[in-house]
């Protein structure tokens, strides 16, 4: 039975969030801190299919909960509960690495498509254990880098030469807008429209964070990026094969 570790402080949330899962057929888990949820997943990183998690919790807030996760190597599909759905409470869920975001309060059929979307995710994961060989014929991967470099964005992994990088699923939706538009630049407004979806007078340094991962991730030298470009006043472009054209 598919197991989901539920995080709420506020009790009566809490026990409906139970009731509703388990009579979709989950098997839930709740507690009430972000302490007990990492002492529930840091030791045990495959009991649990699905994080639920609420950001405003007494001592660590979910934020930091998720950050110490991805941290560990743990890359459970998250979905982060906010009250506050200001777009930069949501930018600052995703550049911690959360998955996806529902603003109290929300309606159980979204919530529970949420859920089954990142359920997806971790069959992609599953997956993609075997690492060995990048696969011949297969969609959603786009090589450069002279081909010692791949994005698999089926099974949300980067690999660069003998190295394997897990993606949050919104790290590999920004690399593949950037992909998308090779060459050209790209600004950090239509990134925020096209990736994330906010139109409002948002900060835009989350995204910069995302860059910045990204390039721990694809550039030899991340000082010196050839692949993730700054473009001064503007934002960022893609290059897929520098020196080259």
């Amino acid at each position: 039975m598919t197991r989901v570790l539920v995080v709420e402080d506020e009790r009566h949330l809490a026990e409906g969030l139970r009731f509703n899962l388990e009579a979709e057929g989950y098997q839930v888990e709740v507690v009430e801190t972000g302490e007990e949820a990492l002492d529930s997943l840091l030791p045990n990183p495959n009991e649990f299919a699905v994080l639920v998690l609420d950001v405003m919790l007494p001592g660590m807030n979910g934020f930091a909960v998720v950050s110490e996760l991805r941290k560990a190597g743990q890359f459970i599909p998250t979905l982060i509960l906010t009250a506050r759905g200001h777009p930069d409470d949501i930018l600052k869920g995703f550049a911690a690495g959360a998955d996806d975001y529902l603003t109290k309060p929300f309606e159980l059929p979204i919530l529970m498509a949420r859920i089954h979307g990142l359920l997806r995710r971790r069959e992609w994961l599953e997956r993609s254990l075997n690492v060995a060989a990048v696969p011949q014929g297969v969609s959603e991967v786009f090589q450069f880098g002279a081909n010692q470099k791949a994005v698999h964005f089926d099974e949300l992994e980067l690999r660069v030469r003998d190295q394997v990088f897990r993606l949050t699923l919104m790290e590999a939706n920004v690399l593949r807008y950037l992909i998308r538009h090779e060459g050209k630049p790209v600004s950090r407004k239509s990134m925020l429209d096209q990736v994330w979806g906010l139109q409002e007078n948002t900060d835009t340094r989350p995204i910069d964070n995302f860059i910045v991962r990204l390039r721990r991730y694809i550039e030899d030298d991340p000082t010196r990026p050839q692949h993730l470009i700054t473009v001064r006043g503007v934002g960022y472009r893609f290059t897929a094969e520098p020196g080259t054209g």
